[in-house]
């Protein structure tokens, strides 16, 4: 026992050495696009944009660190976009039924935990790889989202509804002559701090805590985990809750900033969190990820995307360029692992 033991402390700091080296990569990627659209736009680094970038990055952060739980499993969560959906439609249809909206909220979030059992469940019990299970529950909670609003926005919602999505911490307005409010400073939109807290949160959660260890672990050999006394099951089922809850926090931070519950939204949405992941340096063989590496991963596509649009490229070429980055991207990560 004490041997493997040696040999699991061994294979993880291996583990953490390639997760920094991908991470800071992904970063030196990160300020190479800026210093690039900087030069290309002039309105790039304005503070309204730079704004905007971090609202629009937020949601693909949200999925981006689910999907960063369960890769590092050696597993995969293609549910996330249409989970995000059906929490959302679901908070949106408790708010307009008169339930107060902080526990409209809630309830939305908890909808994306359930269906995060349901993935685990069907991983463990009825052992079925990850990628059929949560293909299953993408068809599964986009049907239910569109069954029970009948394929039709979620109206009608109080203004407050839409505080968490379009509001500011520290906003500056002043007045023109013409009596009209000017924005001097746009705030932090709660959004992105949320999406700090909570990356936090999972940071700490994945490095500091027995849960966390036991992810990497299982990821990373998952026998080994099993012969070490790790329960595998519960940690599983625990890494497709945790996503299905980063989901529900996105469905309902989008539908807040529609104001509106659309059962449309989050289509393709988990490609966009699993590509940030793997930019970040979580590796699709399991093991290897940081939340930290995720976040400059969501960063990297949000800043490509807006930048793009600044110099006027087409969104078909965006997703051809995009696409390119996560093919390469994975490419470098099959040679590092193949080493």
């Amino acid at each position: 026992m004490a041997s493997l033991d040696s040999a699991i402390a061994h294979e993880k700091r291996s583990i953490d050495r390639k997760a920094i080296i991908q991470k800071f990569a992904a970063l030196a990627g990160l300020v190479l696009l800026v210093i690039a659209f900087s030069l290309t736009s002039g309105a790039f680094l304005t503070m309204s944009n730079v704004v905007t970038i971090a609202l629009q990055t937020s949601t693909i952060a949200f999925i981006g660190i689910g999907a960063t739980v369960t890769i590092i499993t050696a597993g995969i969560d293609l549910s996330l976009g249409s989970v995000l959906a059906l929490a959302g439609v679901v908070a949106a249809m408790a708010a307009q039924m008169g339930v107060p909206v902080p526990l409209a909220f809630l309830i939305g979030v908890a909808t994306g935990g359930v269906c995060g059992v349901f993935n685990g469940l069907v991983i463990t019990r009825l052992k079925l790889p990850p990628f059929i299970a949560t293909l299953g529950m993408m068809m599964i909670a986009r049907g239910v989202a569109l069954q029970i609003t009948g394929a039709r926005p979620v109206s009608g919602l109080p203004s407050s509804f839409g505080t968490l999505g379009n509001d500011s911490l520290w906003r500056v307005l002043t007045e023109t002559a013409n009596g009209f409010p000017k924005i001097v400073f746009p705030g932090i939109p709660y959004p992105v701090i949320l999406m700090a807290v909570l990356a936090i949160i999972m940071a700490v959660v994945l490095r500091k805590t027995p849960f966390g260890r036991h992810l990497y672990s299982i990821g990373s050999n998952e026998e080994a985990a099993r012969l070490s006394g790790v329960k595998i099951t519960k940690v599983k089922i625990g890494a497709y809750v945790l996503s299905g809850l980063m989901a529900g926090v996105a469905g309902i931070v989008l539908m807040s900033r529609l104001v509106t519950g659309q059962p449309n939204e989050g289509v393709a949405y988990e490609l966009d969190a699993i590509a940030a992941a793997v930019i970040g340096g979580t590796s699709l063989a399991g093991g290897v990820g940081t939340i930290s590496g995720t976040i400059i991963g969501a960063f990297i596509i949000g800043i490509l995307r807006n930048g793009l649009n600044m110099n006027g490229v087409s969104s078909f070429t965006q997703m051809i360029i995009i696409g390119l980055v996560i093919i390469g991207t994975v490419w470098i990560d099959q040679l590092r692992n193949r080493r």
